[in-house]
């Protein structure tokens, strides 16, 4: 491993890298098929990949073929001894990602699968039909339960990947809801289990193979409750729907929200523009009230000769205008302004934004 990288930090169970210029010198495929469970590679550019490996006893080989079948964004490597998924996309530079994104919030899903939670697998799947991997006329794989619910695992690679949310939405149609464990279950089932298995299982959790003996366990209990091995098993497909309809869902699924978010956009905007126009109603209101004093006001803010105070005047005889036109006495304050901006003629300040304002010139 130190051979790959100097910079590198390894660890027993870990290889990891950050650079900023020149190329890894190791192949991230051939690390995962001799040494690694799981693999992420993220750069600022927009390259992003995740690996899980899985044992071959633990996944059906066909049953992961159903899913993992595209060229580039998601593949399937055979070795003798493991599966090997890999997730990886080309896509616009990242220019807000403030920290790496933490492999170990993800890499719990690799312990579902093995578990026989196919979800990973269909996510791949969809992953693959967004990037135009897929053709049109392919039937999707069986739909696992579960998908309207996803651990934090998946909603981390969700998140990573940058899966279409839309088209997941689209899929969860034909995803039943996940049936829970009973815990009581489990507990009998594992009290049952013979003394030495179960001793054999505990140096395993003890020498750090935690989360890999659970996910065994519950793997073996599916097994016992199904009849049948988990890693053959594969969800009842109902309905199956082909790559291009479900792309076409997605699109008329965004298309509909895109358009409710534009109406729910206008009607804010008509509310907004509806409150407004009450409280200027409510202001001119109020201006009527005390009109001549207005007026007055108007006059005096003139003679300071201040642009500030020219602003305002203007502001209040534009309100002024307003107010007559709803009363009916447009006729008398046009001869009123008139007759004040007569008497301020030599101020072409002010009458530039008396223009500007349109009022009567």
């Amino acid at each position: 491993m130190r051979a790959l990288s100097t910079r590198a930090e390894i660890t027993a169970t870990r290889f990891t890298n950050e650079y900023h210029w020149g190329d890894f010198k190791g192949d991230p495929a051939k690390m995962m098929e001799r040494y690694f469970d799981a693999h992420l590679y993220f750069a600022n550019w927009g390259t992003r990949r995740l690996m899980f490996r899985v044992p071959r006893g633990t996944l059906d080989v066909e049953t992961a073929e159903r899913y993992v079948y595209a060229d580039a964004a998601a593949s399937l490597t055979e070795t003798s001894e493991h599966l090997i998924i890999d997730l990886y996309a080309d896509r616009e530079p990242d220019d807000y990602w403030e920290e790496t994104p933490d492999l170990g919030s993800m890499v719990d899903a690799r312990s579902g699968l093995i578990a026989g939670d196919l979800r990973l697998l269909y996510l791949a799947w969809l992953f693959a039909v967004q990037w135009g991997e897929v053709d049109d006329e392919d039937t999707e794989p069986p739909v696992p339960a579960g998908l309207t619910d996803l651990s934090a695992s998946l909603e981390a690679i969700v998140d990573f990947l940058e899966i279409d949310e839309d088209l997941i939405d689209v899929a969860v149609e034909a995803s039943p809801d996940l049936d829970e464990e009973d815990p009581g279950e489990i507990a009998e089932w594992i009290a049952a289990l013979p003394p030495r298995e179960k001793d054999k299982l505990l140096e395993r959790v003890a020498s750090g193979e935690g989360g890999q003996v659970q996910a065994l366990l519950l793997r073996r209990f599916r097994e016992s409750e199904s009849g049948q091995p988990a890693a053959a098993s594969a969800p009842a497909q109902t309905a199956a729907r082909t790559a291009k309809e479900l792309r076409d869902a997605a699109d008329a699924y965004k298309a509909e929200i895109a358009k409710a978010v534009e109406e729910r956009s206008r009607a804010e905007a008509a509310r907004r523009e509806a409150e407004k126009a009450a409280a200027y109603a409510k202001h001119l209101d109020d201006l009527s009230a005390r009109e001549a004093s207005a007026w007055q006001r108007a006059a005096a803010l003139i003679e300071t000769r201040t642009p500030r105070d020219y602003d305002q005047a203007v502001t209040l005889l534009r309100d002024l205008r307003v107010l007559a036109e709803r009363d009916g006495k447009l006729d008398a304050f046009t001869e009123r302004f008139l007759d004040l901006r007569r008497q301020h003629r030599r101020k072409p300040s002010l009458m530039e934004r008396f223009d500007a304002a349109g009022l009567p010139g």
